[in-house]
């Protein structure tokens, strides 16, 4: 969930407890090991890095420069308590540690297995940026704490935008390769994104919901996979070539360094779907190796325990299944070199300041609070349980916070197609019932208000029409409720509220909040606690799905059960999920109106920023008088109610996920440095 973060996908992991052993001696002990060896082909080339200069986010159309893009906009406030950014820039580490050990809240749904990132389901990514690299990544050193997005050269060395603002023409690395000796080219990335759309069974919302490409012409199936199958994509055939530079086709590769997208309409904030998840680079030509994709309906597994190789920092060598990962650099990784003054600017190419990392998947909050105290780990997951003993010891321990602008919200939708909640007043009872305070005492108060269905750090189009949050007020919540019928709540059904006690420790409590403000007006609610698999069989679908099966959506449903984060760095992420009717997952108030889809649609079709603004404030007005979500807040914890922690005395800074928890809990090790 994300934690915040499984209802973002389509998942068919099933969680377990984990209980392992603490320390080394865990480590040896456990007896189901995969090790992973790689073996190199070639040495990697000491490339050097792109000097073009980073791209910003703004309110500006975009123009083609080089690997500069348009300015568009940059607001996330900064947090305190974020660690100074370190702009040290050796492999090595100036401490005596050999391993870096981090301690995690459980096993990674979809494995490790990077087919699932199509749909957000190889979740938590723990290989982001360290085994898997994107073509562009984000400024980190901007993002946290500044939060100012910006992108910068990775993969690509450089790109150019036509303009029109239609075709993004990336000029890749030369000399790169994957851990495994392979050679990153033009190819792999070609056939690592028709066969996401593959997985789709070519679906038109193949990419995260998104309808920026036109797919008519593309015929990727079993006959284009029997062809590079016999071909291969390292020095593909003339007939392999030929499929692959078809420019009729909307991703194509003109020659083995050069991949073009060429989108519908203009879309300015493209690069911000590159980043992470679908964006994160692996062999292909390993992939087809053993056993390729397999179908949309059953994805080749193989990759679960035998993670596809990457081109970065580090490689996997060790998984053992519900336990742990063990991770060493990458003999072949070609930033290894980079000088320091490139490393200073883009720390996500960090070659890694220690040898060994191991991720251990530990369920037990009270044992990873142990591990790290006691010095087992030097990172670790701390949940609310244990939240207390890190907050009560500032001396020993810092954690991570999030700008107050940033993409970790949390909220309650109601289901606008099962009655009573399809009747506009009810759900207004709803809104004005809410002790909004209560649910953020649940969290410290380390949150923000939060409007949606946008989030503050695109400014452009949050809140439009400046509208309050709904307020706690009981007294209209009953005016509103005898409006709608139902006087005293007499006559009204009990609401059904789905979530599931598995997926956090405040989804419970907070539920039980809505449950009693609710009872005070006459509501009665019957908390359904699911399972986590029956949880996610609900509310990890599509708006197509929730319509189908409105019933089992419930009356009531939390954000993604605990929190929600984004998929993509774009600021038409968020309308996507909650208020189209062509969303991948997350619209369980069922929105499906013409309001709100056309503020959706003209982010997608090349409409000016005024239109976006125009037609979002109109969406935004439909959905305050409408009410179908009460909006709580948005967390500066990077759990909501806790975050990851480490001892001041060993660790000095880190970064994290650029989507805030939206593709991965844990560090980005790589860039972890030490006192």
């Amino acid at each position: 969930m994300r934690t915040r973060g499984i209802s973002r996908m389509i998942i068919i992991a099933v969680i377990v407890v984990i209980i392992i052993i603490v320390g080394a001696a865990a480590f040896l002990a456990i007896q189901t090991t995969t090790t992973l060896t790689t073996t190199s082909s070639s040495q990697s080339s000491s490339s050097t890095a792109s000097q073009s200069s980073a791209t910003s986010i703004s309110s500006s159309s975009s123009q083609s420069s080089s690997s500069s893009s348009v300015s568009m906009q940059s607001t996330v406030s900064s947090s305190s308590i974020v660690p100074t950014t370190s702009t040290s820039t050796s492999s090595s580490s100036s401490t005596s540690i050999s391993t870096l050990s981090i301690d995690a809240n459980g096993w990674p749904l979809g494995d490790l297995n990077e087919l699932y990132a199509f749909d957000d389901g190889v979740y938590p990514d723990w290989g982001e940026y360290d085994v898997y690299q994107p073509l562009v990544v984000a400024n980190l050193s901007a993002e946290f704490p500044g939060g100012v997005i910006q992108f910068l050269p990775a993969l690509a060395q450089n790109w150019t935008v036509s303009a029109n603002g239609t075709i993004y023409t990336f000029n890749l690395r030369q000399n790169v390769t994957f851990s495994d000796g392979n050679a990153f080219n033009a190819y792999q990335v070609w056939t690592q994104m028709y066969g996401f759309y593959y997985l789709t069974a070519n679906s038109s919302g193949w990419y995260d919901g998104y309808t920026l490409f036109n797919m008519t012409n593309v015929d990727f199936g079993p006959g284009t996979i029997a062809i590079l199958n016999s071909s291969g994509l390292i020095k593909p055939s003339p007939q392999a070539v030929a499929i692959m530079s078809n420019a009729s086709w909307p991703i194509y590769a003109p020659n083995p360094y050069t991949i073009v997208f060429h989108l519908i309409n203009q879309f300015q904030w493209f690069l911000g779907t590159l980043v992470t998840l679908t964006g994160l680079l692996y062999d292909s030509q390993w992939l087809l190796d053993h056993g390729g994709f397999g179908t949309a309906t059953s994805i080749n597994n193989y990759f679960n325990q035998n993670p596809i190789p990457g081109t970065g920092p580090y490689m996997v060598t060790q998984v053992s299944e519900e336990a742990y990962v063990s991770y060493t650099q990458n003999p072949n990784y070609w930033g290894r070199d980079l000088p320091p003054s490139v490393i200073a600017s883009n720390e996500a190419l960090d070659p890694g300041h220690v040898k060994n990392v191991i991720i251990y998947a530990r369920e037990d909050d009270i044992s990873r609070y142990t591990d790290l105290s006691s010095g087992a780990v030097q990172i670790a997951e701390i949940g609310g349980e244990s939240w207390d003993l890190i907050t009560a010891n500032p001396n020993k321990y810092s954690y991570f916070t999030l700008p107050s602008d940033a993409g970790i919200t949390m909220g309650l939708s109601m289901n606008m197609q099962l009655y009573p909640t399809n009747i506009t007043d009810v759900r207004l009872a709803i809104v004005h019932a809410i002790n909004y305070t209560a649910i953020d005492n649940l969290f410290y108060g380390q949150v923000s208000p939060w409007i949606g269905p946008e989030y503050g750090a695109w400014s452009q189009f949050y809140n439009l029409g400046n509208f309050s949050g709904y307020q706690y007020n009981v007294t209209l919540a009953k005016q509103e409720l005898a409006a709608a019928g139902f006087p005293n709540g007499n006559g009204l059904p009990a609401l059904s509220y789905v979530t599931s006690g598995e997926v956090c420790d405040f989804c419970i409590p907070r539920a039980e909040i809505v449950e009693a403000d609710l009872g005070a007006i006459g509501i009665n609610v019957n908390i359904d606690s699911l399972s986590f698999d029956n949880w996610c069989d609900i509310a990890c679908n599509s708006y197509s799905w929730y319509a189908n099966n409105t019933a089992m959506v419930g009356n009531l449903e939390d954000l993604g059960d605990n929190d929600w984060s984004p998929s993509f760095l774009t600021p038409v992420d968020f309308w996507v999920d909650f208020v189209s009717n062509q969303s991948p997952y997350g619209n369980t108030a069922l929105i499906n109106n013409t309001v709100t889809q056309a503020c959706v649609n003209s982010f997608l079709n090349g409409s000016s920023t005024a239109q976006v603004q125009t037609l979002c404030t109109a969406a935004q007005a439909w959905i305050n008088q409408n009410a179908p979500y009460a909006w709580f807040a948005s967390c500066k914890l990077f759990y909501c109610d806790s975050s990851i922690a480490w001892q001041k005395s060993v660790i000095k800074s880190v970064y994290f996920d650029p989507l805030w928890d939206g593709d991965n809990r844990e560090p980005l090790f790589n860039t972890v440095t030490f006192v």
